[in-house]
């Protein structure tokens, strides 16, 4: 089923978009999705607000290649990329049709970035090894080989892309949720959410707000069980044009 209606995969990780690319292309087969990356120098501080800025800067300017240009859209984020869609969706929700943020704590500063430092603060290992723990927690049980080629993205990612954290300091979040449709997808297994986070999220549900969890996935279960985890956002979005479907109002001739 195709849905009248654009959706926005937010990636302010570059160097992890390899883990997206599964799920968005099951999601291409129901609604047509596109992807807004946002990468900084290693000279720029790091900030969500100029992300938010930037991200709205480019759905002003959306052109003919948009089919409904101007229309609230579907946007998606895994971690900290979901950080910015909910920052995104509190400032302009009359531009936000719906918010899926996948791996994203009811406390949105708890992030693997912060699991990092704080092993960091407490093992006196070289940091090639907590990257190596990091991955494994992760992933899960790889190849050495596998886990060292993971070890290197969470290296390049940790140095090159946003994060709100670092040795010297770790930053707290308090945002709060977005007066616009809100679906929250989680890894049963996630060791940096667990499920006490995962909980706290609906105590700022409204109704139709969701929280779904993927069986045996971890905190990048989006990349090995995609299908489910479109299906669980095509199954929201159609609840939504059905819920808009019936609260339009009837024209008797």
């Amino acid at each position: 089923m195709n849905y009248p209606c654009e959706a926005l995969w937010l990636s302010v990780s570059p160097c992890l978009q390899r883990f997206d690319r599964r799920l968005l292309t099951y999601l291409a087969r129901n609604v047509t999705i596109r992807q807004w990356s946002y990468a900084q120098t290693l000279d720029e501080p790091c900030s969500l607000a100029a992300a938010v800025e930037l991200l709205h800067d480019y759905l002003q300017q959306r052109d003919s290649r948009f089919p409904m240009k101007g229309s609230p859209i579907h946007l998606l984020g895994h971690g900290i990329s979901g950080v910015v869609g909910l920052c995104y969706a509190q400032k302009y929700p009359e531009q936000v049709r719906s918010l899926t943020l996948v791996s994203v704590g009811a406390n949105p500063a708890v992030s693997w970035h912060a699991h990092y430092y704080a092993l960091r603060q407490l093992l006196l290992c070289r940091r090639e090894v907590i990257l190596g723990q990091m991955a494994r927690l992760l992933f899960g049980v790889q190849s050495t080989a596998t886990l060292a080629a993971l070890a290197k993205l969470l290296q390049q990612d940790l140095d090159q892309q946003l994060t709100l954290h670092s040795l010297a300091t770790q930053t707290a979040l308090d945002i709060g949720s977005a007066d616009v449709p809100l679906l929250i997808c989680h890894g049963e297994h996630d060791v940096i959410i667990d499920a006490s986070s995962q909980s706290q999220w609906q105590t700022w549900f409204k109704p139709g707000d969701r929280l779904w969890r993927c069986p045996e996935g971890k905190h990048f279960f989006h990349y090995d069980y995609p299908n489910r985890t479109a299906q669980a956002i095509v199954d929201y979005w159609q609840s939504l044009s059905m819920t808009a479907q019936s609260c339009r109002p009837s024209i008797t001739k």
